[in-house]
This record gives C-alpha cells, sequence and structure tokens, in this order.
C-alpha cells in the first residue's frame, strides 16, 4: 500500500487508459478528450470560461509551474516578488524565483516551524512595500501545513490589489478547497500525480485572465521556449473549443492526457474535499488524542493539510522500515531543519474518498498501531 504524499496509486481504469495505442494529437479523437481534460479542470478549481481564465495542462512535473511562472509573469520592471514560506517546497519556488531567473524576492516566514502564515505580518508587509507578485504554497508537503488561502487573498486584494497572486497548489488541488474566481487568485499551479489521482507527468495549472494578458503581453520573456505562454495559450484555447483544426506548438502526450480525462471524472464523481478531510482528520486525532503524538502542522487538527500528515516519531528510520516490512510505504522528513525528527502519511487520491477503501482503512490502522508500539516502547 502506497501512503506517501504523492505519486498516488492510480486506479484499474486509469492505468487502463495509459496503456493505450496513441493518438493523433491533432485529430478529432484526442481533440475531444483534451477539451474534456480542460473543461473538467474548470470544474475542479472552480473557474468559468466566462471570467477568461485558462487551464494549462503541459508535459512535465508540478515544479514545471514554478518555471511557467517565473518565465511568463514578471515583465522588466514588475519583478518585485513576496514569498511566503511555509516549508520545504515554498523555499524551492522561492529558489527558482530568485536564484535562477534573478527576481527581487522578499520572504516572509512563518513564525515558526509547523505554523502557517500570520496574517497580521502578511498585512504590516504589504503596507510597507509594494510588490508585483506575492507567491505562497497552499500546502507545504513538507511540513502539513495548510494556509489560509481565502483569508490570504482577501488581504491582498485588499492592502496590495495590483499584485498577481500566485499558488502552489500541488498538494492541495482536488483535497482541500480551491475557489479560483471567487478568491480572484491569479495563477494556481499543481500536478497530475496527487490528488488528482492521474499518472506522474503532467504539470496541471490555472491562469487568470489579469495575468493571461501580463504574459501575452511580455516583449522580453526570460527567453524559456518550451514554457511561453505566447505558445500554449492559442493551441490550449484552440482545444477547449474542441474544434478542428487544432493549433500545433509542441506534441502533447496523449496517453497521459488520456488517463488525466479518466482520473478527473472519477474525482469529480465525488466530494472530494469532504471525504479528504473526514479521512485525514479521523487519522490525525488518532495521533494526537488516543497515541498523544504531535504534529508537525500545529494548530486544530481541522485546520492543517487533508493529503498528507507530518508527525514527529522518535525514530523516523525504524518506523518506515518496519511498515515497509508489512508493505505499507510512507516518507520520511523533509524539512531541513526538523527531517530527521517525523514522518510523512499520504493520505490523498481515490483511496481517501467515495466508499472509503477498506484496504486503505486497514493500513492506516496498522500505522497507528506501529506508532503505539514503537512510540510506547521508547517512552519506556
Amino acid at each position: 500500500m502506497l501512503l506517501i504524499p504523492g505519486p498516488v496509486s492510480c486506479s484499474s481504469n486509469v492505468i487502463k487508459t495509459l496503456g493505450s495505442d496513441s493518438l493523433s494529437h491533432t485529430g478529432g479523437e484526442f481533440t475531444a478528450v483534451f477539451h474534456n481534460v480542460l473543461k473538467q479542470l474548470r470544474v475542479l478549481f472552480h473557474s468559468d470560461i466566462t471570467s477568461g481564465s485558462l487551464p494549462v495542462v503541459i508535459s512535465g512535473s508540478g515544479t514545471l509551474g514554478f518555471d511557467i511562472v517565473a518565465n511568463n509573469l514578471f515583465p522588466p520592471g514588475k519583478d518585485k516578488i513576496l514569498l511566503l514560506s511555509t516549508g520545504y517546497f515554498s523555499d524551492e519556488f522561492g529558489e527558482c524565483l530568485q536564484e535562477f531567473y534573478g527576481y527581487d524576492v522578499t520572504v516572509l516566514k512563518s513564525d515558526s516551524i509547523g505554523e502557517s502564515i500570520n496574517l497580521n505580518k502578511l498585512q504590516d508587509q504589504l503596507l510597507k512595500e509594494k510588490y508585483d507578485a506575492v507567491v505562497m504554497t497552499h500546502v507545504d508537503t513538507s511540513t502539513g501545513v495548510l494556509n489560509d488561502l481565502q483569508s490570504i487573498s482577501g488581504i491582498i486584494h485588499e492592502k496590495s490589489p495590483q499584485s498577481l497572486i500566485v499558488v502552489d497548489a500541488v498538494c492541495s488541488l482536488g483535497c482541500e478547497e480551491i475557489l479560483f474566481d471567487d478568491w480572484k487568485l491569479d495563477f494556481v499551479l499543481s500536478a497530475s500525480q496527487k490528488a488528482i489521482c492521474g499518472p506522474s507527468g503532467l504539470s496541471v495549472s490555472m491562469i487568470s485572465e489579469r495575468a493571461l494578458q501580463v504574459a501575452l503581453n511580455n516583449d522580453q520573456p526570460r527567453q524559456n521556449f518550451y514554457t511561453s505562454l505566447k505558445k500554449w495559450a492559442p493551441c490550449l484555447q484552440s482545444y477547449e473549443s474542441g474544434k478542428l483544426p487544432v493549433k500545433y506548438f509542441a506534441t502533447p502526450p496523449t496517453q497521459l492526457i488520456g488517463a488525466l480525462n479518466v482520473a478527473l471524472i472519477e474525482l469529480l464523481n465525488h466530494d472530494y474535499v469532504r471525504d479528504h478531510r473526514a479521512r485525514s482528520n479521523w487519522f490525525k486525532k488518532e495521533l494526537v488524542e488516543s497515541l498523544g503524538l504531535k504534529l508537525v502542522s500545529k494548530g486544530p487538527v481541522e485546520t492543517t493539510a487533508h493529503g498528507l500528515t507530518a508527525v514527529y516519531v522518535s525514530d523516523p528510520m525504524r518506523v518506515v522500515s518496519i511498515l515497509a516490512e508489512q508493505g505499507i510505504t510512507i516518507a520520511g522528513g523533509l524539512h531541513p531543519e526538523i527531517k530527521s525528527q517525523y514522518v510523512r502519511v499520504g493520505l490523498m487520491g481515490m483511496s481517501a474518498i467515495g466508499n472509503s477503501d477498506s484496504n486503505t482503512h486497514s493500513s492506516l490502522s496498522r500505522v497507528l498501531a506501529v506508532l503505539e508500539k514503537t512510540e510506547s516502547a521508547e517512552s519506556k
């Protein structure tokens, strides 16, 4: 049983589709599939086509979204960025923007490891300086911290309305609520292999009309040809229209997009936010209330990430090893300051929704049993 924070196990229907033969990437059959993928992504992101937004699906990982943002959204003189940091992946996004693209990045860290962004400090920072964009991670996979995206967005629109709002939702799309249009977000990046329950290999994003216009009018992008939205936008708009002939830039991975189509159909057939919350809150309460363990993410369990749980244990490698012997794979720590002090358990994907797969519940119960044994033995 794979219980890591992505990739997740794929359903038999997704695997079957992944093994299908190639289709013509400009033909009618594939165009219909890609059209349906983009249509379903609007449902997942809660973004209507009338808003002028555009779903973006490009071959690559979630990290490719960093490059899409960096290459398109910051024309010369518009590259002052505020980065909200809650863990390893927040800092990795900052590294991409600052070290590799040379942007002016100011970092606002959470008050301590495991805390979400302090909203009062965010407000104060936005009053001190003007930023062209505010960049954040919705759920940082290294800590299990869930930022209050709705409140953060509201503060940015009130105090710094010129700032584009850019969100890494790799570990939240498909298991946390994201209301792209209502919260007036500008770019939300994710990936196919986590809570969406598809295979690895696709960068999945949504861009607002405001941000798209910045990208299309950016006469001096950072010289990255493959991630140019000037190149991709006409193609994606063409596929979303569903009409032939479609515009061509680079060959889409037809099998991956076909598998993503099936995964989205299955995911959207459930109340995926509710189901992830129910499974996650049960597991976290068992850890905290029954076993007396401490989560890395601070605050009530209901306000922490629902796609993974990060929990402090006395001997992480021993826990990982014991569970591996039982056929259960979990992840070790990742945050550089505490990586040897905790483990991470993935709680996302089809196994967490719908009828609550009994094998997954059984596996999580075995995780709890192992932790009860190892931690009680350590305390003696």
